[in-house]
């Protein structure tokens, strides 16, 4: 299984970036995929997940400004940001295994696949 993404770059404060990660070589009937981020130095922690129940969850500190969504024709996972916030400036990865329960879909070590990450810098 490979996960790649894309679309990270650089914005200013209030602009939008959509990041996109396209999976090969899954398989399985169901997935759970989810998006985390990371500071240099600083725990990883999640933004937000999705799975083939359909059901998403957010991070408190981007509800309501990012959005994420999955195309499985294009077998492809999506986070969409707007309102970009200079806290928001991480290197973005993208995560995905067969299922992850509800409660434990904000954690890490419960996804078993993991792309190379894609960076978002954000000015003021």
């Amino acid at each position: 299984v490979q996960l790649v993404e894309s679309g990270g770059g650089s914005v200013q404060a209030g602009g939008s970036l959509r990041l996109s990660c396209a999976t090969s070589g899954y398989t399985y009937k169901t997935i759970c995929m989810a998006w985390f981020r990371q500071s240099r130095g600083k725990e990883r922690e999640v933004v937000a997940s999705i799975c083939s129940d359909g059901t998403t969850t957010y991070a408190d500190s981007v509800q309501g400004r990012f959005t994420i969504s999955r195309d499985d024709a294009k077998n492809s996972l999506y986070l969409q940001m707007d309102s970009l916030k200079p806290e928001d400036t991480r290197k973005y990865y993208c995560a995905a295994d067969i299922w992850v329960i509800p409660g434990a879909r904000h954690r890490d070590w419960e996804y078993k696949f993991w792309g190379q990450g894609t960076q978002v810098a954000v000015s003021s």
